[in-house]
């Protein structure tokens, strides 16, 4: 089947959330996982986790309807995501960096989205198979990390399917 302008693709999208601080960008992304037909969110390190309440309040509920898994460890997530078959792909400002609407999104991707301020740790942007930014044209380096997520998790989902069909 050949797909529209606009039409959802069928992939298997799954987001890595490295050591986030603030349960209320944990509850955002929740509420954006469930808006793009997310797999699961990967809680690590220090992620607060829907048990915080606060992670309820920016939800909407999400936090119920969307799966979630705690690896503790970054390197293990990043193992057991390649593992299970990801192509992992850091959200981040980094040397050989594609642009977000010019890089093609596999159907089994990870999105891996650092901690609010240090970013992507090394040990986690090395365990990546690419790295994609998203340009500013203000004067801010970048747009909050739920938000930014949003942003490429949409584009990967409205983009055709990496897929080879048979002719």
């Amino acid at each position: 089947m050949k797909e529209s302008a606009g039409t959802r693709r069928e992939m298997s999208l799954v987001i890595l959330l490295q050591d986030w601080e603030d349960a209320y960008n944990v509850g955002g992304m929740f509420r954006v996982g469930d808006a793009c037909g997310a797999k699961e969110l990967i809680l690590t390190g220090r992620t607060p986790t829907p048990e915080n309440p606060m992670v309820g309040v920016t939800s909407m509920g999400a936090h119920r309807r969307l799966p979630y898994r705690e690896i503790q460890k970054y390197n293990d997530a990043t193992r057991i995501l390649k593992e299970e078959g990801y192509t992992l792909i850091a959200v981040e400002i980094a040397e050989g960096a594609f642009h977000y609407k010019e890089f093609q999104y596999p159907d089994k991707t990870c999105l891996v989205l650092g901690n609010e301020g240090a970013g992507i740790y090394s040990s986690v942007i090395k365990a990546c198979d690419a790295a994609v930014y998203i340009p500013m044209a203000g004067k801010g380096r970048s747009l909050n990390v739920h938000v930014a997520a949003a942003v490429i998790a949409f584009e990967a989902t409205l983009q055709p399917s990496t897929d080879l069909e048979a002719p």
